[in-house]
């Protein structure tokens, strides 16, 4: 049921759009256009020239994201989106309540009203099937509650193994089905180690889900060719703490969370298309390339600031990288200056490239 809601591009005000178009299984249930990837990263609504400012997070193994909460320390975890504006406080699932913002958001699938998609679903060729799974009352009802079961809906095709498939090379090597080679060993022990990625990126249990569900500022810079800047060129993306801003019980916590955002899954970090696509990384998608952002957590203390709101490569060619699109509270601790080599680097990158799902183990082979 969800998935034929996930996939159906008449859920959107010019029926040509879906979730499936920014959250595509090929490129690891993210952006798949590597054209787009390669500069803004941020993908066209179903209006033309409707653009968001974050580049689409991946939808696999977002149903695992608990309902946000603050600890005793004022630190937040769970919720989804980059901002934790889906708290998951209404519906009991951050990944239901995020798979109803995109409808009626205007800068994605722009559909008037809940009842306008509800409309739409109860419309649909699978209509009946809804009918079947909510009863039939549900089309002829209430609004709101249908459009929630929507959310729910989505949320449980996220939850299924099609989507959070744990099949990657890393899964397998788990029960000793397969053997990691030696750069890739050495790049779990540098991300357990002295690269100190597994600090957010948790690898705990027999299926690891990558990620800790709190929310970092990583010093990412702008992406000058964010085509949000084209509209509001003063925009700055404060991440968590602008939407804490917006919640009078949690305002207190917002100036210690500006420019943080979600800790995301690495697992199918490299999933893509086809072969040299294009992947793009951090919250606003500055980095091109595994490789650029391991450098940059590496280095970003290290070299000297950017003259100006360089991209990834003018940053690299130039060895310098720009100054945080936040300053405040920029994570110090844990990266920026990791004194990696250039093989350690490669390894860790190597790491993570066997976190893709699909993988296919060797055959044993045949006794003779």
């Amino acid at each position: 049921m969800g998935k034929k809601i996930f996939f159906d591009e008449n859920l959107s005000i010019n029926s040509n759009q879906s979730c499936a178009t920014c959250h595509a299984q090929g490129a690891g249930w993210t952006g798949p256009d590597s054209s787009i990837n390669a500069h803004g990263a941020v993908y066209e609504g179903s209006i033309p020239g409707a653009f968001g400012d974050r580049k689409p997070p991946s939808s696999a193994y977002a149903t695992q994201s608990p309902v946000l909460h603050v600890d005793k320390k004022g630190l937040f975890t769970g919720g989804n989106f980059w901002d934790g504006r889906a708290t998951g406080e209404r519906l009991g699932s951050a990944a239901a309540e995020q798979a109803l913002g995109p409808f009626l958001n205007p800068k994605e699938q722009a559909l008037g009203s809940p009842e306008d998609v509800v409309t739409r679903v109860c419309s649909s060729s699978y209509a009946t099937l809804f009918m079947n799974v909510w009863g039939s009352e549900v089309c002829t009802g209430d609004v709101a509650s249908a459009y929630d079961k929507i959310g729910y809906s989505i949320a449980a095709y996220e939850a299924s193994t099609e989507v959070n498939a744990f099949s990657s090379k890393y899964d397998y090597s788990l029960p000793g089905k397969v053997q990691l080679t030696k750069q890739e060993r050495k790049g779990l022990a540098l991300f357990q180690g002295k690269g100190k990625c597994s600090k957010c990126h948790v690898i705990d249990g027999r299926a690891p889900l990558f990620t800790d569900f709190t929310y970092d500022n990583l010093g990412v810079p702008k992406n000058p060719e964010n085509p949000v800047y084209d509209d509001n060129p003063t925009f700055v993306d404060l991440g968590l703490g602008g939407f804490l801003a917006t919640r009078p019980d949690y305002a207190k916590y917002a100036d210690a969370n500006m420019g943080k955002h979600k800790v995301p899954t690495l697992r199918n970090v490299d999933l893509r298309d086809f072969d040299g696509g294009v992947k793009a990384y951090g919250h606003n998608g500055y980095f091109k390339s595994l490789e650029g952002i391991v450098h940059f957590y590496n280095t970003r203390d290290v070299k000297p600031v950017c003259p100006g709101p360089y991209t990834e490569a003018e940053a690299r060619e130039a060895n310098c990288w720009p100054a945080p699109e936040v300053a405040q509270n920029v994570n110090t601790a844990e990266l920026g200056d990791l004194k990696l080599t250039e093989e350690d680097e490669a390894a860790i990158v190597a790491f993570l490239k066997i976190l893709s799902d699909g993988y296919e183990p060797p055959l044993p082979k045949k006794k003779k």
